[in-house]
């Protein structure tokens, strides 16, 4: 098969791999339909990572289920399956408290399994699946092409913004800001009015971000940034902090902006990837009673909440894929997304 290997900084391989086959009971072999390149992919891209040997990258897909180990027994050859950003066996305590991204036996694609195997990245032809029952989910039925990039997003952007929204208290008569126009601040967008927000207010300084961040039902747009931003938002909320704030970056600039957009009393859900050691303020936390939850969204857990809504059209994430490419381009997906000239990238096999 061919798939995407990360070599290291603004190095993106579409190359020759092993074809995957079941290796454990607990194993699906996928063919991927649909990825996409994450923004936290780029951190690795732009060099914020450290180096470490070639591997396979992309943890966000959809397929179809070609092959099964004998222990599998949710699944089938020919379903069609969503697939979370973590690998989890949905049966540990952790799991079971609904935090899969905890999970006991969690694994991470493109990294290593407990017998020293390379697990499969998303961003290729197909992909071997461990604890597939625990990991995937299938749709009742195939679904239309024209759902698969929505679809596509539950893997992780829009659970993601979704757990940024649950963190936060998100909520009928709440005030919302969100800090960050990615892919996963415009979800966060998105959940938030679906949870029956009253009032959005999205930061963005890009033009094609803002436009997609009102289409999902954002009222307000402020460009600003740092302290000038959080003196808007209180301006526009009757000289107080928002309810809610959903910091989306992972940047220690974006948690301070965070910070002074909400209220006294208010909550800060974050889901941005921590980038170079961002850190709370804990005394401001104190003075101003500011709660704040969330980390690594436990895409399996909402997938029964968030799925049906999907295929039956009452929630389309769709719109953050601004950019559709042949896989075998994917290095361009890469560059795009870096160069800012792209949201993000729909990767078709």
């Amino acid at each position: 098969m061919q798939a995407t290997m990360f070599y290291g900084p603004e190095d993106i391989r579409w190359e020759h791999r092993p074809d995957p086959k079941i290796e454990s009971p607990t194993d699906a072999v996928v063919r991927v339909v649909a990825a996409c390149v994450c923004g936290s992919d780029l951190w690795g891209f732009r060099g914020f990572h450290p180096e470490g040997p070639p591997h396979p990258i992309g943890h966000e897909f959809v397929g179809v289920v070609e092959q099964v180990g004998g222990a599998v027994s949710t699944l089938k050859p020919g379903d069609f399956v969503v697939a979370p950003f973590v690998i989890s066996d949905n049966t540990c305590v952790n799991c079971r408290n609904g935090v899969q991204t905890s999970c006991l036996h969690r694994q991470s694609w493109g990294g290593t399994d407990p017998d020293g195997r390379t697990n499969d990245g998303g961003q290729g032809e197909y992909v071997r699946v461990p604890l597939a029952d625990g990991t995937l989910v299938a749709t009742p039925e195939p679904p239309p092409d024209a759902l698969l990039p929505g679809l596509l997003a539950l893997t992780d952007v829009m659970s993601t913004g979704h757990h940024a929204a649950r963190a936060a208290g998100v909520g009928p008569g709440r005030s919302v800001v969100v800090v960050g126009d990615g892919a996963v601040g415009l979800c966060a967008v998105l959940a938030s009015v679906r949870l029956g927000a009253e009032r959005v207010i999205a930061c963005s300084t890009h033009l094609d971000r803002q436009q997609v961040a009102t289409k999902f039902g954002a009222a307000d747009i402020v460009a600003e940034r740092g302290d000038e931003a959080g003196a808007i938002v209180r301006d526009l909320l009757a000289n107080t902090g928002a309810d809610c704030v959903l910091e989306c970056v992972g940047t220690e600039g974006a948690m301070d902006q965070a910070m002074a957009a909400v209220r006294p009393g208010g909550r800060i859900g974050f889901v941005g990837v921590p980038l170079g050691g961002s850190q709370l303020r804990i005394g401001q936390m104190f003075a101003r009673n500011i709660t704040v939850g969330g980390g690594g969204a436990p895409v399996r857990a909402y997938l029964d909440e968030l799925l049906p809504e999907v295929l039956d059209g009452r929630l389309d994430p769709s719109p953050v894929f601004d950019l559709q490419l042949p896989m075998a381009q994917v290095a361009e997906a890469y560059q795009a997304m870096h160069e800012r000239r792209s949201i993000k990238t729909l990767l078709w096999p």
